[in-house]
């Protein structure tokens, strides 16, 4: 049976309980790979055609997380993965951070490499923040990593390193002129702290590539391995999947050499669903990013760590990015003790021992206009996004959608809210709407979300400035 955990203060208590000692002379080295708008069929172990046998390899030696769920967009997700903590306690669950905002990721969450630095881990970020940069403060180096390399914003280019007319590329937070295509860079930089890892003290590696997220570009000699796709957007997107891919294959080579491999825990997801207009795919998933439908939430994800934990393994329990926080600070044997309450639950005995999800409900999102959750078998969405290539995956009415119940629908319609219930045990592609067939579960499930809405931080967000202009160095 699920255990029962309280909406507004989630969790925290049960933390104080984790040790904080006996995994010091057993702490692994960790590395956290994480995508830019993967699709769900945009890896080879979900059958895409685009060539990823690095990832593959380590899905395939490792855990399968087939049911593991982000955010609709990059922001909010990284947010939720930093601090354990759902995005609407940040005030970051609407958008992305903009070039332009006056705000980051509040000053008061206590960080992921803030609690590993506790438990006596170096830390390192090689990628893409996007979490604040307006001032010093919210920077990465101030956010608990020892070393930094990358950019701040979202969809700079890959070879000028520019957003906006503004340079935004950086090593240890200063302006940074390294040449090159970023996805290599990122993996030059990567390979380099497993290299000058120091022996006896473990390392934590946060590896945000901005791939595959547009603008669209590619190296040639990539661009030619895929000149067979007709279309051109899916032709760079492949090729910079298959950039990524290599990425994370030289990171591991280098853990080879140095024979750390059975020291380390290697954790990959993307940080959305794919955007099915730029060259992704999602399969059969429902939607795209941006959306709280499956294809802009469930991601592709996996666990690899050689030796404990068994290959093979596919986890099919609904599990959250913000899980990662309080399963690490428990593995680590960092002090659990925090000002701010988790949202996240210890997963290590999901992906080790087959034991059940630990979460009553996981939410997707709440924002004061829309909302989904997911608890058990059963997900509700409120206001979801509709678009054409989410009423293309959808198909046609079912009978019992036809079927529902012509008062509810006036009901809902007075009220200006879409109500979807969908059964994901029976229906994963979210095709068949039995709100109307279960109004008891529709009401549970809308108490949760209102609940979660009440309990949010309101939303941070901003129009461009009229006058904006980038600065010449982002973050300066």
């Amino acid at each position: 049976m699920l255990r029962l955990f309280s909406l507004i203060v989630p969790a925290f208590c049960l933390l104080a309980g984790f040790a904080t000692s006996g995994f010091a002379k057993d702490q692994p080295n960790i590395i956290y790979f994480l995508a830019d708008d993967l699709g769900w069929t945009d890896v080879g172990w979900h059958g895409s055609e685009i060539r990823t046998p690095n990832l593959d390899k380590l899905a395939n030696g490792g855990a399968k997380l087939e049911q593991f769920y982000v955010l609709p967009v990059c922001s909010p997700t990284r947010a939720a993965l930093m601090t354990g903590r759902y995005p609407i306690r940040h005030g970051l669950q609407v958008s992305v951070v903009r070039p332009w905002a006056q705000y980051g990721l509040p000053l008061e969450e206590r960080t992921l490499p803030q609690a590993l630095k506790e438990a006596g881990y170096t830390t390192h970020i090689s990628g893409k923040w996007h979490l604040g940069h307006f001032l010093p403060d919210y920077l990465p180096t101030r956010r608990g990593f020892d070393t930094q390399y990358g950019h701040y914003n979202g969809a700079l280019d890959y070879f000028t390193h520019d957003r906006d007319g503004g340079h935004d590329w950086h090593r240890n937070d200063k302006d940074s002129r390294d040449e090159g295509y970023t996805t290599i860079l990122i993996g030059n930089e990567a390979v380099r702290v497993v290299e000058q890892a120091q022996p006896g003290k473990p390392f934590f590696l946060y590896v945000p590539f901005n791939a595959p997220h547009s603008p669209l570009q590619a190296p040639d000699e990539y661009l030619k391995r895929h000149a067979h796709l007709a279309d051109r957007k899916r032709q760079a997107f492949a090729a910079m999947v298959e950039c990524l891919d290599e990425q994370v294959g030289r990171v591991v080579a280098a853990l080879e050499k140095r024979g750390l491999v059975k020291d380390t825990l290697i954790l990959f997801s993307s940080d959305n669903g794919g955007p099915l207009g730029l060259g992704a795919t999602n399969g059969s998933l429902r939607a795209q990013k941006g959306t709280l439908y499956e294809g802009g939430t469930r991601v592709c994800a996996f666990a690899n760590w050689a030796g404990r934990i068994k290959a093979g393994t596919v986890v099919n329990e609904p599990l959250h990015i913000v899980d990662w926080f309080p399963t690490l600070v428990k593995l680590t044997g960092a002090p659990a003790a925090q000002k701010t309450p988790l949202d996240g639950l210890d997963i290590w005995p999901v992906i080790t021992a087959g034991k059940p999800s630990p979460h009553e409900d996981i939410l997707i999102n709440a924002t004061p206009g829309s909302g989904a959750i997911r608890m058990g078998e059963w997900k509700l969405v409120l206001n979801g996004r509709i678009d054409a290539n989410d009423l293309q995956n959808a198909g046609p009415p079912n009978a019992e959608a036809k079927a529902a119940p012509k008062k509810k629908k006036a009901q809902e319609k007075a009220a200006g809210v879409a109500v979807e219930l969908f059964k994901l045990a029976d229906d994963p592609y979210e095709r068949n709407n039995l709100a109307g067939q279960h109004p008891e579960v529709v009401q549970q499930l809308r108490e949760k979300i209102e609940a979660y809405q009440k309990a949010a931080v309101p939303p941070k967000a901003g129009n461009q400035p009229a006058n904006y202009k980038a600065p010449r160095v982002w973050g300066e």
